[in-house]
C-alpha cells in the first residue's frame, strides 16, 4: 500500500483579490477623478484659469495702452494672410482705413478704404506701450501685436479712438476682482452666520433668522442704486469702488448662511457629532472639525455659481453707470456706450465685452456644475 504524501499534490494557488484601485485615495483625489469625466466641468475650469491668467497679466496681454486714443470710432481690424495682390504669405497683416480725397454723393462725408500699401505685420511679444508689471516691473512686451508698434484694433474703436479689447482685457481685472471679493466676503459671512445659527439653534438661531430675513427682504436694485449714488462724484476711485463691494457683500451673504444653516441642521444631528459632545468636546472643536468640512462641499460648488451672478450684477450697474467710475475700466462701464440703438446699429462691435461677460458666465456655471457631480456622487 503506498503511502500518501502530501507535498506530491500541487499547491492550490487561489485567485488573489484585486483591491479597488481608488481605496486609497483621499476625498479630494476622488473629486477630481469624478470632475475629469465631466467634459463641461473641464472645459470651465480651463476658461477660468485663461480668464484669471488674462486678468492678472492683463497688461501683457493687452495690444495697446487702452487709454491711448486714435481716430473714433473705427470697426474691427481683420487679420490677413495675403499681400494686396492676393499671394499668400506667412507672417499675418492688417491693413489701417484711411479717408480718401473722394466724398460720398448722400452723406458728404469722406470715403472710408483700405490702405494695401502700408500693411501693419504682426507677431507675437512685440514691443509696444510701456506699463508696469503688477505695478513694480517697467515692461513693454506685448503678447500679440504690431511689430513696428503700430495700432492695431482687432475689435475696433469706441467713440473716443480707445482700443476695445486692449480695454475689455484690463476690465476683466476690475470685473473679476470685484466678483471674487464680494464673493469671499459673502462666503465667509455666510458661512460662519449658517453654521453658528444652525448649530445651537433655540431663540438664538429664531432671532437671527428673523435678521437674515430682514436682509433678504430689501429690493436689490432700487438700495443698490441709492446707496451707490450717495457717493459724491469727485470721491477717489478707490473709495467708491470699496463701497461698491460693500454694498454688494451686504446684500449677499442672507442666502448663502440660509443653505449652509439647512446643512448644518442636518450635520447637529448626525452620531458622530452627538458622540464629540458627549466626551465633552467644545463647540468651537465641533463647528470646525466636524461640521465645518463636510459643509465645505456645498459652499465650493455655491461659491462656483455665485461669481457669473456677481460678474452680471456688475455689468448691468456699470451699464447704469452705478458700479465703477473712470478712470476706471470694467466690462459694464464700456457697455454704457451701448445704450442708444443707433449706436448698436451702426458701430455694433462696441457690444464685444458682452462676449467676455458670457464667457465668464458659462466658465465659472460649467465649472460649478461639474463641481456640484463630483462632490456628490449622489
Amino acid at each position: 500500500m503506498l503511502a500518501f504524501d502530501s507535498s506530491d499534490t500541487p499547491p492550490t494557488t487561489e485567485p488573489a483579490v484585486k483591491k479597488p484601485s481608488h481605496g486609497g485615495e483621499s476625498y479630494l483625489a476622488l473629486v477630481w477623478r469624478r470632475l475629469r469625466r465631466s467634459w463641461t466641468g473641464m472645459a470651465g475650469l480651463v476658461l477660468v484659469g485663461l480668464l484669471l491668467f488674462m486678468a492678472v497679466f492683463a497688461d501683457f496681454f493687452a495690444p495697446m495702452d487702452p487709454k491711448a486714443t486714435d481716430v473714433g470710432f473705427a470697426p474691427p481690424q481683420v487679420m490677413s494672410f495675403h499681400d494686396k495682390d492676393g499671394n499668400f504669405v506667412f507672417q499675418p497683416r492688417v491693413y489701417a482705413l484711411s479717408d480718401s480725397e473722394e466724398l460720398d454723393p448722400v452723406t458728404f462725408q469722406p470715403i472710408v478704404g483700405v490702405d494695401y500699401d502700408n500693411p501693419r505685420l504682426l507677431g507675437f511679444f512685440v514691443k509696444g506701450a510701456e506699463y508696469n508689471l503688477f505695478g513694480l516691473i517697467p515692461a513693454d512686451r506685448h503678447f500679440f501685436g504690431s511689430t513696428d508698434g503700430q495700432p492695431v484694433h482687432f475689435l475696433g474703436t469706441d467713440k473716443f479712438g480707445r482700443d476695445v479689447l486692449s480695454r475689455a482685457i484690463i476690465g476683466s481685472r476690475i470685473s473679476l476682482m470685484i466678483a471674487l471679493t464680494v464673493v469671499t466676503i459673502v462666503t465667509v459671512i455666510g458661512t460662519t452666520v449658517g453654521m453658528v445659527s444652525g448649530y445651537f439653534g433655540g431663540s438664538f438661531d429664531v432671532w437671527l433668522q428673523r435678521f437674515v430675513e430682514l436682509v433678504l427682504a430689501f429690493p436689490q436694485l432700487p438700495l443698490y442704486l441709492a446707496l451707490t449714488s450717495l457717493i459724491p462724484v469727485t470721491a477717489p476711485t478707490n473709495v467708491f469702488l470699496a463701497f461698491v463691494i460693500g454694498v454688494m457683500s451686504a446684500l449677499g451673504w442672507a442666502q448663502m448662511s440660509r443653505e449652509v444653516r439647512g446643512k448644518t441642521l442636518a450635520l447637529a444631528r448626525i452620531d458622530y457629532v452627538r458622540a464629540a459632545m458627549a466626551v465633552g468636546a467644545t463647540d468651537t472643536r465641533i463647528i470646525l472639525q466636524h461640521i465645518f468640512p463636510n459643509v465645505m462641499s456645498h459652499v465650493i460648488v455655491a461659491v462656483t455659481l455665485a461669481i457669473p451672478s456677481v460678474v452680471l450684477l456688475e455689468s448691468f450697474l456699470g451699464f447704469l453707470g452705478f458700479a465703477v467710475k473712470p478712470p476706471l475700466i470694467s466690462w459694464g462701464l464700456m457697455l454704457q456706450d451701448t445704450a442708444t440703438y443707433s449706436v448698436i446699429g451702426s458701430y455694433p462691435w462696441i457690444l464685444s465685452p458682452v462676449g467676455f461677460v458670457l464667457v465668464t458666465v458659462f466658465a465659472f456655471n460649467a465649472l460649478g456644475d461639474g463641481l456640484r457631480d463630483a462632490v456628490d456622487p449622489y
